[in-house]
């Protein structure tokens, strides 16, 4: 369920009148939210509007009215999720509630989710955002379930932030360019949709002016960000980021999905010259073997992989470097998979994302020759998954002694007496944890603290609070 932790909206100078409308019987709504962060965004949107109009968050959907859930459509595991969760919350819905499905897998397979759950109320397309309201208040079932794929907050949209207080995910294109052979995004998506870069400032003030320290960025890859407006390269990224560091003020910036290709040199140069951009790069390079990238369809050669990595790490000097894998492609031989656990052992990534290929239907690699069985990608995957963790324990001794800049969230889910927080190296919900043993220096969450690195455990740290940054 998604956590309703900050009631506070964006986009709008100020307050405006709210007119209720509750005709099914009661105003209580609950949202789940499945997929990716850019998923999220477009929860946080429904979310603002409907209480704009007057309609009430709860966190349990026994309490709700309403129940909205966003799904994924990116992989079958993601769409066999979002069908669980459908099922779940019919099952555990009060006779009187209203559910209401959108997102990625609405567009996608539509009929899938009809077939399987005729009860469904009304459907909401991924790019129908805005059209939450209409489908809370329509008295029969419906959808609206148009061409537009993808959604982008414009104008005095309101949006309420769902994550804790100090950080936030702000969407900067949606859609992709790009034609990976495994991929369906261009599908689910539709082509890159760029914000205007007064959009994204008006955002990234209002966000700030709320007390977030960090705002991630995020879109399919970021580094595309501005290609629809004559951009080349990364050159339109560099421009937004330029803009956004303009801004005065104590902040990080995180990039999230930005591909190798986009990674310039003046892209380096920018993150050497201000601290507040993250040491940290989302870099999704899925192989290394270069006929397997080749019949990927991947922009990048196993040696410009290698070179970019390199290069940030000699411009960046501890830089945390996250990645993306995938097993089992179509006509993957042994030669190449092991190619692939050789570099993951050599180049020691941060942390990496593993993932068994998904054959979907509607992607060029579907009818591929060589597909492999399931449970070959599966001992694949596992086997890789014990090299990076072996890996990724020796970078976390490097660590040890070290003094790094925590931004503390808040106690350990398993005990009050540990605190936890996360360095720049870390992004929220992927990535591991700092765990604070001791902390009494610590007067409030969401601020940054030094903290001296005394352990390494697989992806967390252990410190202790020395003192307030």
């Amino acid at each position: 369920m998604l956590p309703i932790l900050e009631k506070n909206t964006i986009d709008r100078e100020e307050e405006t009148s709210r007119v209720p409308h509750f005709d099914h019987g009661g105003n209580k709504m609950a949202f789940i939210s499945l997929g990716c962060p850019r998923n999220l965004v477009d929860t946080e949107v429904m979310l603002g509007t409907l209480i704009h109009h007057g309609y009430e968050p709860v966190e349990e959907v026994v309490d709700a009215d309403y129940i909205i859930i966003n799904t994924c459509g990116f992989l079958e595991a993601s769409r066999k999720e979002s069908l669980e969760t459908i099922g779940a919350a019919l099952s555990d819905k009060k006779a009187t509630a209203k559910v209401i499905v959108t997102g990625c897998m609405v567009q996608s397979h539509k009929e899938s989710i009809q077939s399987s759950f005729p009860m469904v109320d009304y459907f909401l397309g991924s790019g129908d955002v805005q059209g939450i309201v209409r489908a809370v208040q329509s008295q029969e079932k419906g959808e609206q379930v148009t061409n537009s794929r993808s959604y982008l907050e414009a104008g005095d949209v309101p949006r309420t932030i769902s994550t804790p207080k100090h950080y936030a995910y702000l969407k900067i294109a949606e859609g992709c360019r790009k034609r990976c052979a495994y991929c369906i995004i261009p599908e689910i998506k539709g082509p890159l949709k760029s914000k205007a870069v007064e959009q994204v400032l008006k955002e990234f003030r209002a966000l700030r002016s709320r007390g977030v320290k960090e705002i991630i960025l995020i879109a399919q890859d970021l580094g595309d960000w501005g290609k629809d407006f004559g951009y080349k390269k990364s050159d339109g990224l560099i421009f937004l980021l330029k803009e956004l560091l303009k801004e005065e003020g104590d902040f990080w910036i995180r990039l999230l999905y930005l591909y190798p290709d986009e990674i310039t040199d003046d892209l380096i140069s920018l993150m050497q010259s201000d601290a507040r951009i993250c040491r940290y790069l989302d870099m999704p390079i899925q192989h290394v073997n270069n006929e397997v990238l080749k019949r990927m369809h991947r922009a990048t050669s196993k040696e410009q992989v290698v070179s970019t990595i390199k290069k940030l790490r000699e411009a960046l000097p501890g830089i945390f470097i996250r990645t993306s894998l995938i097993v089992g492609f179509p006509g993957e031989t042994k030669e190449q998979y092991k190619e692939l656990c050789d570099f993951v052992s050599e180049y020691v990534l941060e942390n990496v994302g593993i993932f068994e290929y998904s054959k979907e239907e509607k992607s060029y690699s579907a009818s591929l020759e060589g597909h492999l069985p399931d449970a070959v990608k599966r001992k694949r995957k596992n086997h890789l998954a014990k090299l990076q963790a072996k890996a990724v324990s020796k970078k976390g001794t490097s660590l040890i002694g070290k003094t790094l800049r925590v931004i503390v969230e808040g106690y350990h889910p398993e005990s009050e007496l540990l605190l936890v927080g996360r360095h720049e190296g870390q992004c929220p919900d992927i990535d591991g944890l700092v765990i604070l043993n001791e902390h009494s220096l610590v007067d409030a969450f969401g601020d940054w603290y030094e903290v001296e690195i005394s352990d390494a455990v697989g992806y967390d740290l252990v410190g202790h609070v020395v003192s307030k940054a």
